[in-house]
């Protein structure tokens, strides 16, 4: 059946172009005969694999010549990798406007790029520039998200590396998606491919990897063969053009990763806005490792676009710029990765080894996306989200910034207020009776308790104390980009 499907849409195109049909029934009827075809090839190849793979990207075969075969081809694919070109084309109706997503621009600045605006997605509103707390595991770090939405935290960012190892899935599929698993019926998430945690397992922390000028772990001969997180006996992850191979850092079962997969699990999470799957290199790398790092992450968040694209489920993607520093090869990441039809366009990749850097490529980078329909889709700044970084971002036309930066201080004892950082665990906090944490804020760990009793709490390792800092700091910086928001609306910015 389909080799004449096939052989039909063979004979129609003869037809279209012999008699210069463009644009009538017939090549109307071609399209929709290959749409099917396509559509029916793509459930046929879904159907026979799981979400995430644990064997090669083609099924195991039964005999050495065809494992020989499949060798060949692979070493082809690895060696001549698919031109952009020919992977890069899509329909009409992809870029039509969604439905169910979109950016609205509320006020645009007349001294800067900066911008308010608001997110529109199908569980909430989100107003812009925003913070976006971190929930890795599907939890915000030691608050309820009852909490963080009195707190006016809208968009929250889960993680699909650690939501794939645990609880998987299937399970938050059964249960019916992100937003019902958590019960956060009312509020946008947005997931991530598990790219960034891949990077992580081969070459640590982005300080690690700094520190390390890009070198990548090895195995530890100490640590167990089960725990590992090494691949038998080397660094611990494995690129290929199909995709990434890694083990659990929970069991060590080894894990293929590939464009494809991390779609399906992100179809099955349910969030509002998801990402596709892309190579995050060190800051040190050389620069045709970068350059080929580049091709390859947009060959592999095309192929991530194709498949949201068969079945979008009222979420939106977005794209991931890279190219490190090098202003080459982020205009040509923007200039490619803006002409596909993704929902809006996120920061990411190495972007410099400090915040200074940072700005300096913002700066440079950001009034790109200011040209034709890039202005009409959101920016967001994947990863970084620290006061300083916010501050000195916003002017720039980023929209969203996520990080756990928050509620990692707070666990660590640091609470943040309008006249600077303090730590809770210092000494003359103890005596600090009827003293908030910031006079300013109305959280209601500052409604309800002074900077003694905290002091008290945190010294006593009480597990309160995480709450109560968690709540304090994520009402900060949700109050920071409410005043953010109304500085550039006040002209200020």
């Amino acid at each position: 059946m389909m080799k004449n499907n096939i052989f039909i849409i063979f004979i129609m195109s003869f037809l279209c172009l012999k008699n210069d049909c463009r644009g009538n029934k017939v090549t109307a009827f071609v399209f929709q005969l290959g749409t099917h075809v396509t559509k029916r090839s793509n459930l046929q190849n879904r159907a026979s694999r799981s979400l995430y793979s644990t064997q090669e990207p083609r099924d195991v075969v039964s005999s050495q010549q065809d494992a020989k075969s499949s060798t060949n081809m692979k070493v082809m694919r690895e060696h001549n990798p698919p031109s952009i070109d020919e992977s890069s084309s899509f329909p009409d109706w992809a870029y039509q406007p969604r439905d169910f997503f979109r950016y609205e621009l509320i006020y645009q600045s007349k001294k800067s790029n900066a911008r308010v605006g608001r997110i529109h997605t199908p569980h909430g509103v989100i107003d812009t520039p925003g913070f976006v707390a971190v929930a890795t595991n599907g939890a915000l770090k030691g608050l309820d998200m009852r909490d963080a939405d009195a707190a006016g935290q809208q968009l929250v960012f889960c993680n699909s590396y650690h939501l794939l190892l645990q609880p998987g899935p299937e399970v938050i599929e059964e249960a019916g998606g992100l937003h019902k698993f958590m019960n956060r019926p009312n509020g946008p998430l947005i997931t991530d491919s598990g790219g960034f945690q891949v990077f992580s397992l081969a070459y640590g922390s982005v300080q690690e990897s700094l520190e390390s000028q890009g070198e990548l772990k090895r195995s530890n001969s100490k640590s167990s063969s089960k725990s590992s997180s090494s691949l038998d006996g080397g660094p611990p992850v494995k690129v290929t053009e199909d995709g990434v191979y890694f083990r659990s850092y929970r069991d060590g079962t080894k894990i293929f990763l590939t464009p494809e997969s991390t779609v399906d699990a992100q179809k099955s999470y349910g969030a509002d806005i998801i990402i596709p799957l892309d190579q995050l290199p060190p800051y040190h790398i050389d620069r045709q490792q970068l350059v080929e790092s580049v091709d390859r992450s947009h060959r592999w968040e095309t192929r991530s676009l194709r498949r949201h694209l068969e079945n979008t489920k009222d979420q939106a993607m977005y794209c991931v710029v890279h190219g490190g520093v090098d202003v080459e090869l982020r205009t040509k990441s923007v200039e490619y990765l803006t002409s596909l039809p993704f929902d809006g366009y996120a920061i990411g990749g190495s972007l410099g080894k400090n915040s200074d850097e940072l700005i300096s490529l913002l700066e440079w980078m950001m009034p790109m996306f200011e040209e034709g329909h890039r202005k009409d889709k959101p920016r967001h700044l994947l990863g970084i989200a620290d006061e300083k970084s916010i501050l000195k971002s916003v002017k720039h036309g980023i929209d969203t910034f996520d990080s756990c930066y928050p509620t990692r201080l707070s666990r660590h004892g640091t609470l943040l207020t309008r006249e600077g950082k303090i730590h809770i665990k210092s000494g003359k906090h103890s005596k600090s009776y009827g003293v908030k944490i910031d006079s300013e804020c109305n959280c209601k760990t500052c409604q309800h308790y002074d900077r003694s009793y905290l002091w008290h709490l945190y010294k006593a390792k009480e597990p309160l104390f995480m709450q109560l800092g968690a709540v304090h700091n994520i009402q900060y910086m949700n109050d920071l980009m409410a005043q953010q928001r109304q500085a550039i609306l006040d002209g200020k910015i």
